[in-house]
């Protein structure tokens, strides 16, 4: 007895040749193999000789073409196979991607699984295992048992028409006993998390992530009912189809090797969401008010250019692919009482979704997360680009661009002082970085138009701008009556300084059709503390700026990123002593932010802290005054602010406890 195994390389495929290895010694296996997949082939031997040490002696690789009449095989190996005896071919190669195109699933997936047919008959297997898919189901409404094929299912999607048409090929044209077999969403190994792409229900993860590192993981979420949905683990996958293919009297059936109970998609997201520290959906919407919009409406809403445009691009902002969000409920729910009745007494069942979402996040947080690309990324979003950090000279805008440099970026740094450009120069540039210096104060405008004509006429395309010079002011209203000043400096700087240098690069960025303006905000933007009259509003300024021009220049391909940072540990913060005990970034920890608005371009970074004051404040905007108002007097005006010197100006315990309570906020 031997097997033949298309798509061996794939996710499925290599398992279950590992699984036939294991359980069923001495069997020859046979694996259909493009060209092209000859070195994969080579490093999975390793892997399947830990199992069986005579698997290179079991295993032979066939180079072939799943396209191809006969598999692309000469005749020389189809007598070879004829010798071997196939008592089981099982067929897996196909395309398993709802984002594939139409063009290529019809040729591997029907016309592939045609030649596999005619194939099978060919060489005498005794048996063709065909693997399809429950999205053979479409968007049929109700039960779906494992008898039930052809019921005049609507198939809205490729990749349920081409399956659905492999299998009926199999039904209808297959002189070979068959079984057919529908997982479920395949995830990863329930032991290990172990899987090799991004697909369904991972779609969510990077969401998921940006949630946990936002919110507070104990806030409860409203989000939409999104169905239910059908997920089952590899490992359960193989070893049911392994072990049901072995089961004596079962040809001309079909097994769902899915979750015999429907699984609800918020209730899947909330156990990847736990696993992730994130905050859970507690209250799930129902339609709301589109409930009595008839869904054709609803759809023909959804294909008027504007309305996809948005669309798709909300999805890329969390990396969801357009054509999964469609497709996420499953309408029908899959009987398994034949996969049931043949899994008796094995111990092989479906485990419950929540005994293996941990291994499942840990694996991709590891493994697939993008983020963990980081340096690379960066090296590939910065390697000849030329970035301007204004505020360059120290603090975070100094550690943003020691990072800036090590990563390949040409810099260009804007700032005050002549002797601390030269350091910070000197100390880049030790370190083989590519930096230029120039002086300008950035709130006086005829220095901004003299220093953009000095840089412009020698680095004629800015790629990235970083707006990051800033001045804070700490003080009461009571204390800012007769110092109007103050909001005329802050506001001079942090806002019509940063437009107008943004102003003066915008156009060339536009025409270029690339650009990236990142403008370094602040938390107290979103909660609002007292005494930083002057500092909020000016960056609230910036903030609502930037929103309204974004939309003007994104068709131009050029992005704003607005980042909101927490309290850091700069010279900016030095002349209030309370400050000494506050929970703070380093400048470092706040580059990082920087750099990682360089590498994924988001509209906004922030904190968990910051969003949840932002939220809290527009949906109960008369309690946060009273908490702030809690603040104001925990917090009494510095002794700078009352323009006197204190050296013994220190945080109280209690005002230590509540900054630490309130991590990140500048009282």
């Amino acid at each position: 007895m031997a097997y033949l195994v298309s798509g061996a390389t794939g996710f499925i495929g290599r398992r279950l040749v590992g699984r036939l290895l294991s359980h069923r010694p001495d069997a020859p296996i046979r694996v259909l193999a493009l060209r092209d997949s000859l070195p994969q082939i080579e490093r999975l031997m390793e892997l399947w000789a830990e199992i069986d040490p005579s698997a290179p002696e079991r295993i032979r690789p066939l180079v072939g073409d799943l396209t191809e009449p006969r598999l692309g095989l000469d005749e020389d190996a189809v007598s070879e196979l004829r010798k071997d005896g196939i008592e089981h071919f099982f067929h897996l190669a196909a395309i398993y991607d709802m984002t594939a195109d139409e063009e290529s699933a019809e040729r591997v997936n029907v016309g592939g699984t045609r030649n596999v047919v005619e194939f099978a008959a060919a060489v005498g297997t005794g048996c063709l295992h065909h693997i399809s898919s429950i999205a053979v189901a479409g968007d049929y409404r109700g039960v779906f048992t494992e008898e039930m094929f052809d019921v005049g299912q609507p198939l809205t999607h490729s990749y349920h028409r081409t399956k659905f048409e492999s299998e009926r090929i199999v039904r209808l044209e297959s002189t070979t006993p068959w079984r057919v077999y529908r997982p479920g969403i395949v995830v990863g190994d329930s032991h290990t998390g172990a899987i090799d792409k991004i697909d369904g229900p991972y779609y969510f993860f990077g969401l998921i992530r940006r949630a946990g590192e936002r919110l507070p993981s104990w806030l409860p979420l409203a989000g939409p009912e999104l169905g239910n949905t059908n997920v089952v683990p590899v490992d359960f996958v193989i070893a049911a189809l392994e072990h049901i293919a072995h089961q004596p009297g079962l040809d001309g059936r079909t097994f769902h090797l899915a979750s015999p109970y429907p699984q609800r998609v918020v209730d899947i997201i909330n156990a990847i969401a736990e696993a992730a520290h994130a905050p859970r959906v507690a209250v799930s919407l129902n339609g709301g008010p589109l409930n009595g919009v008839p869904k054709a409406a609803l759809s023909l809403i959804g294909q008027v250019p504007p309305a996809r445009a948005l669309r798709r691009r909300a999805l890329a902002e969390v990396g969801i692919p357009d054509e999964v969000l469609s497709y996420v409920d499953l309408p029908a729910e899959f009987d398994t009482r034949n996969t049931t009745a043949a899994l008796e007494g094995s111990g092989i069942e479906v485990p419950p979704f929540e005994s293996y979402a941990d291994a499942l996040w840990r694996y991709w947080e590891g493994n697939l997360d993008p983020d963990r690309a980081r340096d690379a990324s960066e090296q590939e979003s910065l390697a000849g680009k030329v970035v301007l950090v204004t505020g360059g000279s120290s603090g975070i805008g100094r550690a943003a661009a020691v990072q800036i440099a090590a990563a390949g970026g040409i810099l260009i740094i804007v700032a005050r002082g002549l002797e601390q450009l030269e350091e910070t120069r000197r100390d880049i540039a030790l370190l083989g970085g590519n930096v230029h210096i120039y002086e300008a104060d950035l709130s006086d405008a005829d220095a901004i138009d003299e220093v953009c004509e000095r840089i412009l006429a020698n680095h004629p395309v800015i790629d990235i701008l970083v707006n990051n010079a800033g001045r804070s002011i700490r003080r009461s209203i009571a204390l800012s009556y007769d110092r109007f000043h103050d909001f005329e400096r802050t506001i001079r700087l942090n806002y019509l300084g940063a437009i107008k240098l943004t102003m003066a690069l915008l156009p060339g960025m536009r025409e270029r059709k690339s650009g990236h303006i990142i403008n370094i905000s602040s938390i107290g933007v979103q909660t609002n503390p007292p005494r930083f009259s002057a500092y909020v509003a000016s960056k609230s300024a910036l903030d609502a700026w930037t929103r309204v021009v974004a939309s003007e220049c994104i068709d131009d391909n050029v992005h704003f990123t607005t980042i909101h940072m927490p309290l850091v540990r700069t010279p900016m913060i030095a002349p209030t002593g309370l400050y000494d005990r506050f929970p703070t970034i380093s400048p470092e920890e706040a580059a990082d932010k920087i750099l990682e608005a360089i590498r994924t371009r988001p509209k906004e970074i922030g904190t968990k802290l910051g969003t949840f004051g932002e939220v809290s404040y527009a949906l109960f905007p008369k309690l946060v005054d009273q908490i702030l108002a809690t603040a104001y007097k925990v917090f009494p005006d510095s002794a700078a602010a009352r323009g006197v010197k204190d050296p013994a100006e220190h945080a109280s315990r209690q005002q230590a406890a509540f900054a630490r309570l309130t991590k990140g906020v500048h009282w």
